[in-house]
């Protein structure tokens, strides 16, 4: 992209330029196919999966919400999907509303009575949980909201590489995705919304590309989805979230859910065999991809450092998960991750860096 088509994206209309802003819509179009969106208009790029979740508590949530009224959350959601909720119910005198969870992980929705009453005027929820893998029912939630008239964004960072997606058939009104977690480039991410959503949205960055005329006191925004991406687009980003798709759509996401599932069962059964490995939140729960636990009297910091000096790569950490980490009574976890390149070699290196460490601190 860089050697062949670098130039400003709908500004230009000299053949690099055409080029370019060819590139750029072709990757909207391959993402929306992606999702099974029902238009590439219903596709916006941001940054990253956390830009978009801000866009639509800024520009969606703020200036609707009314004091009394809720946002619900899970209890196992990232920062990225707690915060700009926290800050919008607070600006608005609006209540943050959390969805506990049962022992094994799940959402304990019996205990969210007030779920779908009126004054739910939003529900966020993940669609997989970064830190414990676990996998909500959000079709099964997009159905129940969208009975009461209430709209749902899901955060799909972390299940968009993991397994198919089909954003008509969730019936969610807003998705959010990166690129860097689906084997793409860093600084890119997605945002879909029902077509109804993006006409209510306010955009929340002005400026160039975003706008068709301008006047001393007014200005008249551009179509959707440009009036959402001000300045100059990530085309690089776009370029390279298109690939990513390409590589994931070849190898067929529904084969991807299926190995991802069995190469994480093996690794929950051999972790499950080594005394003192406490996996989260249970070794039985359904869990995609994500692999979380703990060692009694050692701290993740010093598993996962363990394991670096034996090349195998762990995160340890609360993962952008405080809420989380603190009704589990735990300050941090060590994670594992799999991804479509891993195979039982990897886990077998993993099961080694977790007795070595156990060993020496055991």
């Amino acid at each position: 992209c860089y050697q062949r088509a670098y130039a400003p994206i709908h500004r230009g209309i000299y053949p690099l330029a055409e080029t370019a802003s060819a590139a750029y819509e072709a990757a909207r179009k391959k993402t929306a196919a992606f999702i099974n969106a029902a238009a590439p208009e219903h596709i916006v790029f941001t940054r990253s999966a956390t830009e978009s979740i801000n866009m639509v508590a800024l520009g969606w949530a703020r200036p609707r919400l009314r004091p009394g009224e809720r946002v619900w959350v899970t209890r196992m959601e990232h920062h990225a999907n707690f915060l700009p909720w926290q800050r919008v119910c607070k600006e608005r005198a609006a209540e943050l509303r959390v969805i506990e969870l049962e022992q094994d992980g799940s959402l304990a929705l019996d205990q969210a009575a007030e779920l779908f009453d009126k004054r739910t005027r939003l529900i966020a929820l993940c669609h997989v949980s970064n830190a414990l893998g676990r996998e909500n029912p959000v079709e099964q939630m997009c159905a129940q909201a969208a009975a009461c008239n209430i709209p749902v964004l899901i955060d799909a960072a972390q299940s968009a590489a993991t397994m198919p997606l089909d954003a008509q058939k969730l019936n969610c009104d807003f998705l959010a995705f990166s690129a860097h977690k689906m084997y793409g480039p860093t600084g890119i991410g997605v945002l879909y919304a029902k077509p109804e959503r993006l006409e209510e949205t306010q955009p929340p960055l002005l400026g160039g590309g975003m706008v068709d005329e301008v006047h001393d006191n007014t200005h008249t925004p551009s179509p959707i989805p440009a009036r959402f991406e001000a300045g100059s687009p990530n085309l690089a980003g776009a370029v390279g979230l298109a690939a990513a798709i390409d590589y994931l759509s070849a190898l067929g996401m529904p084969r991807v859910q299926a190995y991802l599932a069995a190469l994480t069962a093996t690794a929950t059964a051999t972790l499950s065999q080594i005394p003192d490995v406490h996996i989260l939140p249970t070794a039985d729960a359904p869990r995609s991809s994500i692999l979380s636990f703990t060692m009694p009297g050692i701290h993740p910091h010093d598993i996962a450092q363990i394991a670096a000096e034996h090349a195998v790569a762990l995160r340890a950490g609360h993962h952008c998960c405080r809420p989380l980490m603190r009704a589990l009574r735990l300050d941090a976890t060590t994670r594992a991750s799999f991804a479509v390149y891993n195979g039982p070699e990897d886990i077998d290196a993993l099961a080694e860096a977790v007795e070595r460490a156990r060993g020496m601190f055991g």
